[in-house]
């Protein structure tokens, strides 16, 4: 029996990127025993014409795997089944500031499954340093959006939103994944500025997270932008400083 085989077929029924449907299918061949520790993966090549994806596509999911060390790349060997610790989701996340990517598709990515729980879900009128970071006139119309996120059911993070009214056609069109509407419309921004802040976690954040106050806090303020340059996100995001590891890839070019 191929590896192939062992891995399984794409699911085209389901929605979300194919990379993440890869990468899913790999998780569960481990977690399932059909895939061994040690058991060397199809050649890329392979992987493309088999399910008939890019390169690209085929490399950035297996990039995933490695990262959160499913898999790993020997020079000249190739890749190769580290474990299973990686498909259970018992390991930290590694939010990676290298992919412009949303929460849904993080979580996806690691084999976890998303859900949020609504806070707040309004539009009104910009307010001044909202109009300054989405560069908006007065009384511009905005969506803003205010959530719980979690993963296999533990809260993770908060989010809060902000987008301006052109980018959605309503503050309804936001179902559980933002990125996946503006995708849908036209809008998925194409870069980002972050900034990150280490800090405790308020009273009232621990309370909806139900952690300790004080506890450690990844606060992350984004800015992100469409291609022709239009800013159409500003959110800020308090993660778990217990659960996700930051990871940045630097070169020297």
């Amino acid at each position: 029996m191929s590896v192939v085989h062992n891995i399984g077929a794409l699911d085209e029924t389901i929605a979300g990127p194919r990379y993440i449907r890869l990468q899913n299918l790999i998780r569960d061949a481990v977690k399932e025993q059909r895939l061994g520790v040690g058991q060397a993966l199809p050649s890329e090549r392979e992987l493309c014409d088999s399910y008939g994806l890019s390169r690209v596509t085929i490399r950035k999911a297996i990039d995933g795997l490695v990262e959160d060390g499913l898999l790993e790349r020997r020079q000249g060997a190739g890749t190769f089944v580290m474990g299973r610790q990686a498909a259970s989701g018992t390991s930290r996340v590694e939010k990676s500031f290298a992919m412009l990517s949303s929460f849904s598709e993080d979580m996806l990515s690691r084999g976890r499954k998303p859900g949020n729980a609504w806070l707040d879900r309004a539009e009104g009128a910009v307010n001044p340093e909202e109009a300054l970071a989405l560069g908006l006139s007065p009384r511009s119309l905005v969506y803003r959006f205010m959530r719980i996120r979690y993963a296999d059911g533990l809260p993770m993070a908060l989010e809060q939103a902000t987008l301006p009214g052109w980018g959605l056609p309503s503050i309804d069109a936001v179902d559980s994944s933002l990125y996946d509407a503006l995708d849908k419309f036209g809008h998925r921004p194409v870069r980002a500025l972050q900034r990150v802040r280490a800090i405790g976690f308020s009273e009232e954040h621990a309370e909806l997270l139900k952690i300790a106050v004080g506890d450690p806090c990844l606060f992350i303020e984004r800015r992100a932008f469409l291609a022709d340059g239009r800013a159409i996100e500003v959110t800020h995001s308090w993660y778990r400083g217990d659960a996700y590891d930051l990871v940045a890839e630097l070169s020297d070019t």
